[in-house]
């Protein structure tokens, strides 16, 4: 390596590998990751895996013992600095005598906030931050946008042929993209704590929205999502699939007490923003995924609700009967929604699209 800030980043990144790890499970807690080092040596490293559970630099530090002492710390998110079901990571590092803390991204939770770094700072602990804080910022969307503005982080998913058809005249949709892409959704829903749908798509296809395959991850160690239904005129049949674990269900509709016996949560009707609102700061939800038809789509864009679009396009053409991605109308150039592109992938036969609305999401 050719200089301390080149190290910098090569240990930062192996922090974020780690975080990486407990990207399924963590929830609602952020992913972290943490590698101290000694003499340009790992002497300890580790990652946060499940709420309620030690924290990465706990994990590292453990690892490390009595070596720790004038080492360098790597995190990818500020050390906490308040109690919670874990003593404060900042103070742990205080306690083992650190020479140096390299943090990627600040917290913006109001009971860290800065604090984390102050505590370190009055030690006596030199701090640097800001070292691949995009790329440790990329695993915490929710979490960061939540502690930031009280809102989740949503996510449209969206698969359509070449002509932007999403299913025949008839409804038909299975299959349109192939196998490659259906398991590709499994990481965006895996990593919410919830996917929302509209009650004509649970209708129309019977679907689960759960998570029943990721490669190389144990189910076991996933914290599933919840499902939420938007059912405004209360028509989800009691024999609907997703039903099949109704203590992570959520629906959004009148309240029907057969839904209550089976320990479904109900939430009452309110506006998209009112209902992300409400999902972030009463249910510590803070990652949307929105899996619908077309007209709940437009609604999430149109209200400027969606933080990134992932659009899977398959070569393919349905023709003009066949239905719409969204049917927003629009009469002028002026309301049109544009996006950067911030990623294509090829995905099996497929193209995944990764977009963000160039307005402001709130």
């Amino acid at each position: 390596m050719n200089s301390g800030l080149d190290q910098d980043y090569f240990y930062m990144r192996r922090a974020i590998e780690l975080a990486r790890l407990g990207q399924y499970s963590t929830k609602p807690n952020p992913n972290v990751g943490c590698v101290i080092v000694k003499d340009g040596q790992i002497i300890g490293e580790g990652y946060h895996p499940r709420a309620g559970q030690p924290h990465a630099e706990v994990f590292a530090l453990r690892q490390a013992g009595e070596q720790a002492q004038d080492a360098t710390a790597y995190v990818t998110l500020e050390p906490c600095a308040h109690y919670g079901r874990t003593p404060p990571c900042a103070e742990a590092l205080v306690k083992h005598q650190l020479k140096k803390v390299v943090i990627a991204c600040p917290d913006p939770n109001p009971l860290v906030a800065g604090k984390g770094i102050a505590i370190l700072k009055q030690a006596g602990i030199e701090v640097e931050s800001g070292i691949c804080e995009n790329e440790a910022a990329q695993l915490n969307c929710g979490f960061l946008k939540a502690m930031a503005v009280g809102m989740p982080y949503v996510r449209l998913k969206v698969a359509s042929s070449l002509d932007g058809r999403t299913a025949m005249a008839s409804g038909e949709s299975k299959w349109i993209t192939g196998k490659a892409a259906r398991q590709d959704v499994q990481h965006w829903r895996a990593i919410s704590g919830v996917v929302i749908t509209g009650i004509q798509t649970v209708l129309t296809d019977d679907c689960q929205l759960n998570v029943r395959c990721l490669s190389g991850t144990d189910l076991q160690t996933v914290v599933q999502p919840k499902r939420l239904v938007l059912d405004r005129q209360g028509q989800l049949p009691l024999t609907a699939r997703i039903l099949a674990s109704p203590e992570q269900l959520m629906v959004m509709g009148p309240f029907r007490q057969e839904l209550a016996d089976l320990g479904v949560i109900q939430l009452p009707l309110q506006p998209l923003k009112g209902l992300l609102q409400t999902l972030c700061n009463q249910y510590q939800i803070f990652d949307v995924l929105v899996e619908a038809g077309a007209t709940l789509s437009s609604a999430f864009l149109q209200e400027k609700l969606v933080d990134e679009m992932i659009s899977y396009v398959a070569p393919t053409f349905l023709g003009q009967s066949a239905r719409a991605m969204f049917n927003a109308e629009f009469i002028s150039m002026a309301e049109q929604l544009r996006f950067k592109l911030e990623d294509a992938t090829i995905v099996g036969d497929d193209l995944r699209l990764r977009l963000i609305p160039t307005q402001e999401t709130v």
